[in-house]
């Protein structure tokens, strides 16, 4: 199954590195341009939410795009032109969209920031279709799981100073600034932001088309029909459309009692969760009696694998995307819109600490030396994390009993020996574990806990992705091209969770109810990507893949 004499190319390695540091920047920057645009533009939670819808849901329009293109071509785009030249074309299309986004906040246009966000995210599609088995190609395969965490470890760094590089440009300050003062604050300082990120996508784009470390294998190898498969995702597209529309009609004048607003908007945002779910178990069953057609989804450990990308980024995102909001609460903290940034940069730096320490096993250290970085990369990931929010002159204090968390992460990487399902299935009981301490709790315990869910988010893009991506062989690029299609899930889970805080809300005069029990959703997210690791495992045994075993 491996080939242990496969050299690492690392220095394409460490190019490839630069845009995973970008999808990482944007993301989480969007953790602090919500609670802005929120009192900025006097939205409520779920219009907050607006921005990781459209962000995310370009993923998936993108990756449709590209899957149609290979339907209608018979070739895939990205093995047509190489993964150097598709991550160039795709970091140029996000350049386009941060000019998009410039013009958008000139204009003082929320919709316009949400086209222009669209833009760059389409770009990312792209990127993260070739990006992510291209790191699995740079090396042995036993050892790709790893590779994708050094990347997202970098990646993690971005997401890391992202919410304090944003914070400081929106408000300008650390001191608290309170709701009536964002409302006037000037947005144009925004146009820096996207003007600096526009031309870091053009030298990017530029280090990567002159790049000569960079292989770019093409192939204008003819696909087999899978007419079949784009059918199914085009009737899911049509239906999800569907849901969606009168969630955003709902906003009439005419809807005059507005906790049955509420009560609809949830049914139908749910209803886009159920479509999801119905639609990729449909094609499994159906791809398992007739696998002509389907392609790459004739595999259940894809079309499951989808499903898990999709919960996955779906709470990931909606975890820190409402997190800010419940800061703001009396019950947990109180904090200020602008002073929520050292904890959402600590969420996103969980993902770093993760896997920065999910990363060491790409290289060939000694098993002892393993060992020691484990304990060791982790604790300097965590001070890498709060130098950076003492630079720029926010409080640490607050964030050191975290320390106690990242102990336990330490504890679950030695248990899991880097076997993926195993560490999938681990961290994930133990997400569960930390959002019903978080619900059951309140104050700066409820807090920690649910900051956890990123240390035991870290690996699990890399885990989900190794996973679903085993044993695929030619349709390796078409089943990535599915996987990042399942961003959709940072569109759709968060506005639901959202939601689901508005309309508990209703039912409480107590400031914060709503926000802090819509974490039951995350609650039911992670216990999925447990069950989707113990399955997995069962469903790669009986085609004679087993990751678990020792290589």
């Amino acid at each position: 199954m491996t080939d242990n004499k496969t050299k690492t190319n690392y220095g394409a390695l460490s190019i490839l590195i630069i845009v995973f540091f970008f999808w990482g920047f944007m993301a989480a920057g969007n953790s602090i341009f919500i609670p802005f645009c929120k009192h900025y533009f006097n939205l409520d939670q779920f219009q907050s939410q607006l921005i990781d819808f459209a962000f995310y849901l370009a993923y998936y329009v993108g990756a449709l795009i590209l899957f149609a293109y290979s339907v209608v071509r018979r070739n895939d785009f990205i093995a047509r032109f190489g993964y150097k030249k598709s991550i160039v074309f795709g970091l140029l299309f996000s350049a386009v969209g941060a000019a998009a986004m410039i013009v958008a906040v000139g204009a003082n246009s929320f919709m316009g920031m949400l086209i222009g966000l669209f833009v760059v995210a389409l770009g990312f599609s792209l990127q993260q279709t070739a990006g992510n088995p291209f790191a699995i190609t740079l090396g042995p395969p036993a050892t790709g799981a790893s590779r994708i965490n050094l990347c997202g470890g970098l990646n993690s760094f971005g997401t890391a100073i992202g919410p304090i590089i944003v914070a400081l440009l929106l408000f300008g300050t650390t001191a608290a600034v309170s709701d009536e003062e964002i409302a006037n604050l000037e947005i144009s300082k925004a146009e820096i932001l996207y003007a600096g990120v526009g031309v870091l996508f053009l030298i990017a784009a530029a280090i990567f088309f002159f790049s000569k470390k960079l292989p770019n294998d093409t192939s204008t190898e003819k696909t087999e029909k899978t007419s079949k498969a784009l059918v199914a995702l085009t009737i899911m597209t049509v239906l999800l459309v569907a849901m969606f529309i009168p969630v955003f009609m709902s906003y009439r004048e005419s809807f005059a009692d507005m906790e049955n607003v509420e009560i609809f908007r949830v049914i139908f945002l749910m209803a886009a969760l159920v479509i999801v779910f119905v639609t990729l178990l449909s094609v499994n069953g159906m791809a398992n009696k007739k696998p002509e057609g389907w392609g790459a989804m004739k595999y259940p450990q894809l079309v499951f694998g989808m499903l898990a990308i999709f919960v996955y980024v779906g709470v990931e995102v909606s975890t820190v995307s409402n997190f800010g909001e419940l800061l703001q609460k009396p019950d947990f903290g109180g904090f200020a819109a602008n002073e929520v940034a050292p904890f959402i940069s600590m969420y996103w730096g969980s993902l770093m600490i993760g896997r920065w320490t999910g990363a060491v096993a790409a290289f060939d250290f000694k098993s002892t030396t393993k060992k020691i970085l484990t304990i060791v990369v982790p604790l300097v990931a965590f001070g890498v994390v709060l130098g950076v929010n003492a630079i720029s002159q926010y409080s640490i204090v607050v964030l050191l009993p975290y320390i106690a968390l990242i102990a336990i992460q330490i504890a679950a990487f030695f248990f899991t020996k880097n076997k993926p399902a195993r560490t999938l299935f681990i961290f994930a009981v133990l997400a569960v574990c930390m959002m019903l301490i978080g619900i059951c709790t309140e104050g700066m315990v409820s807090v920690y806990a649910i900051m956890a869910g990123g240390l035991f988010c870290s690996i699990m893009w890399s885990s989900i992705f190794n996973l679903a991506l085993a044993g695929l062989g030619k349709y390796t690029t078409q089943g990535s091209a599915f996987l990042v299609m399942m961003i959709l899930g940072g569109a759709v889970i968060p506005p639901i969770q959202g939601k689901l805080a508005d309309y508990m809300q209703t039912l409480s005069s107590n400031e914060g109810f709503g926000i802090h029990y819509s974490y039951v959703i995350p609650v039911l997210c992670f216990a999925f990507l447990a069950f989707f690791a113990m399955y997995v495992k069962k469903i790669l045994k009986k085609q004679g893949i087993d990751y678990d075993s020792e290589v």
